[in-house]
């Protein structure tokens, strides 16, 4: 890779993964000599990168935080994976769509046109985030991502109760919504929180030591705490035989599972919080079926069918 520019963008593609790079190493990936590096790293910092030196035999390099944003140095698929992401952000929930869409028009401007070519067919479309729900403030998220990450404890309103004092431990975005993963100091339990629901109050300035988070991490948290599980399963699993072909409920059975028994015939395997939940996940389909397993599950249709046999009278 003989060409400066295109081995300074390779170069500083690979400064930045997080790590320490041997200067030997970074030759060897580019086929330039460890001089080479040195004057390349020169560049890139004149450029504004943040580029530390490291001591030791073989030397190295790190990319680290600059007091300024640099020019950005961005590969072809990283300039497909911004364009990809800031044209899905109204499906995020968060009321940053105007900064997007300035970002995505700069962005734009500033394309080779080979990546210009490659980029038109990426073109997307995200639907609103969900309407029930309101977007989320910006500085909300700041707040409470910040608190987050320094271990901050944190004083807010909440539009469904009262006041809260918490520890936070993560904010996880599921189906355009935001959620803040927190130990409840009030309480003494874990909690999740609508951030669309939250009113940051005054830093508190209080730190507090993180706590193992049940499950090991904020989104698993979540994930068993939405199926109402200790371990993230769905309390109740059940079968049944359909008679439809398994390519027309593939694309609506979630986590579930379809095998095709041809025919027009599958078996599906749903789970849910509850049997009758299970029932009527069975009942969404406009097919018939039979075989439901376990027990617990057969008397749960029979519950449904009847429920809805009274209600269309």
């Amino acid at each position: 890779m003989s060409e400066p520019s295109s081995r300074m963008l390779a170069l500083l593609s690979l400064l930045q993964v997080p790590r320490d790079w041997p200067g030997t190493l970074l030759a060897d990936r580019l086929g330039v000599s460890p001089r080479t590096i040195r004057r390349d790293v020169d560049r890139l910092r004149e450029l504004g990168y943040n580029v530390a030196a490291l001591r030791g035999s073989d030397g190295g390099y790190r990319l680290d935080a600059g007091s300024q944003i640099p020019p950005l140095l961005l590969d072809d698929d990283q300039v497909i994976a911004l364009t990809v992401a800031l044209q899905v952000v109204p499906a995020l929930g968060a009321d940053i769509g105007d900064a997007a869409d300035r970002a995505l028009a700069t962005l734009r401007r500033v394309m080779p046109s080979r990546i210009r070519h490659r980029v038109a067919g990426f073109t997307v479309t995200a639907m609103p985030a969900n309407q029930n729900a309101d977007l989320v403030a910006p500085d909300v998220l700041r707040v409470l991502a910040s608190a987050s990450h320094a271990h901050e404890i944190v004083r807010f309103d909440y539009q469904t109760g009262p006041s809260r004092r918490v520890e936070p431990h993560g904010v996880v975005a599921s189906n355009s919504r935001w959620y803040l993963v927190a130990f409840d100091l009030d309480r003494n339990d874990w909690r999740s929180f609508r951030v669309d629901r939250i009113i940051p109050k005054m830093p508190t300035g209080l730190r507090f030591s993180p706590r193992p988070t049940p499950g090991g991490s904020a989104v698993e948290f979540l994930r068993r705490r939405f199926r109402g599980s200790d371990d993230g399963e769905w309390s109740c699993v059940g079968q049944a035989t359909m008679h439809i072909d398994a390519s027309a409920i593939a694309p609506y059975i979630g986590d579930g599972s379809v095998e095709d028994l041809g025919t027009d015939t599958c078996r599906v395997q749903l789970g849910a919080w509850s049997w009758n939940a299970v029932a009527a996940k069975l009942a969404q389909f406009d097919a018939d079926f039979e075989d439901a397993s376990p027990p617990e599950l057969q008397q749960a249709v029979v519950r449904l069918g009847a429920r809805l046999s009274a209600g269309g009278r």
